[in-house]
């Protein structure tokens, strides 16, 4: 014990921050999830949220849940495989499978356990996993667990994808394992282009879609919809706790793969199930999210304002085209100090610093949710020029 001690206590980076003032993270907020949130008793505007739609406390949201916990209660006292499964978990699932277009789905307690479920089984001992390389942590994670063989291709290049196809042995399991759209750029996988090489070399497709439902693709239904590919996708994966308003998530796929998964997946039959507040919830979101389209065009509205005044105020915001706004610092520090001064000015963002991100591309994450106004975002978009100004950030 002394020794652990004495190892972990040497890990003071974060002391460090907070000494300096600049520390961004854990910061509590008092009230529910909203386009204004309260810190210390003061209103911020929230933009470092991912709640895309809005819906965390939509009253119909906030009904269902209640309902499901008078029906049955907070919890369901185990895993899906043995006594945890209601019947709430298997309309869920029956519903995602017909919104994704896949025959069936499954659901897990989180979304990091769906990605570590299932690419850590996906592929076998002499298979293949092929990674972008800003793949989402719990892809990476899965990959680490797996016997397969992985190869990382540079972010959203087709070419470089196409190398490491090359050295894959032809009749092996060959998974493309991608973001749809990446969580810290903003920017949307190449799929047609993907498509294209996977059928080149008889590989099969897994896409990540916790950034992308409710973003994009018909009713919000995620990249491969919105690129008209659904049935050249073979596992589709998304997330609750942004969009759906919750927490979880699930895999889509063919009959077969989602057996498979079902019975050999270890986050799912070693974890306790979806609570069922938490279902309802999912049930009741996408229930808005088909019926009230206009949400997704008003967030769509809200990201063209935003992508138009920071670029015009001379920020680098990357290669993104979604409501995931990337403003480059570039500097750890300031883009720590950007964080602080901007919170004490009433606006709530997030950094992403090395070790996140290699030095040279650290940022500000600006995201927007469907509920944000015009004259919210327009609020933003000052305070953060100004303040990026006066740190040196801008000219």
């Amino acid at each position: 014990m002394r020794i652990l001690k004495e190892r972990l206590s040497s890990y003071d980076a974060p002391q460090k921050a907070m000494q300096a003032g600049i520390y961004p993270y854990f910061r509590a907020i008092e009230s529910e999830q909203d386009t204004v949130v309260v810190i210390n008793g003061k209103k911020v505007l929230m933009f470092g949220s991912n709640s895309y739609l809005g819906l965390t406390n939509h009253p119909k949201v906030k009904e269902a849940a209640k309902a499901a916990i008078d029906k049955y209660g907070t919890g369901c006292a185990g895993s899906r495989f043995l006594n945890g499964t209601l019947d709430i978990h298997i309309k869920l699932e029956e519903k995602l499978a017909q919104l994704v277009n896949k025959e069936g789905a499954l659901c897990y307690s989180t979304g990091f356990q769906v990605n570590l479920g299932v690419v850590s089984i996906i592929a076998g001992r002499n298979d293949y996993l092929l990674l972008d390389e800003l793949d989402h942590a719990s892809i990476i994670e899965g990959s680490r667990l797996s016997f397969s063989k992985v190869l990382k291709f540079a972010h959203n290049d087709m070419d470089a994808l196409n190398s490491k196809l090359k050295l894959c042995h032809k009749d092996r399991i060959k998974m493309i394992v991608v973001d749809g759209i990446f969580s810290m750029e903003g920017d949307i996988i190449k799929l047609p282009e993907l498509v294209r090489l996977a059928e080149k070399y008889n590989a099969s497709i897994m896409v990540d879609d916790a950034h992308s439902l409710g973003v994009i693709g018909k009713n919000g239904s995620g990249v491969a919809s919105h690129f008209g590919l659904t049935d050249k996708v073979d596992l589709i994966m998304g997330t609750f706790s942004k969009s759906f308003a919750s927490l979880g998530g699930f895999i889509a796929a063919d009959k077969e793969v989602i057996n498979f998964i079902k019975h050999n997946s270890r986050t799912l039959i070693f974890s306790a199930s979806m609570t069922p507040a938490s279902v309802a919830t999912v049930l009741a979101s996408i229930e808005i999210m088909e019926t009230e389209p206009e949400r997704i065009k008003h967030l769509w509205d809200m990201t063209a304002i935003a992508l138009n005044g920071f670029k015009s105020a001379g920020f680098d915001t990357g290669k993104s085209e979604s409501p995931i706004i990337p403003l480059f610092i570039r500097d750890d520090i300031k883009a720590l100090q950007l964080t602080q001064v901007l919170l004490a000015d009433g606006i709530f963002v997030n950094p992403v610093v090395s070790p996140a991100v290699p030095k040279e591309d650290c940022l500000i994450r600006y995201s927007l949710m469907a509920t944000h106004t015009k004259e919210q975002v327009e609020i933003s978009i000052e305070k953060i020029t100004k303040a990026a100004k006066s740190l040196g950030i801008l000219n």
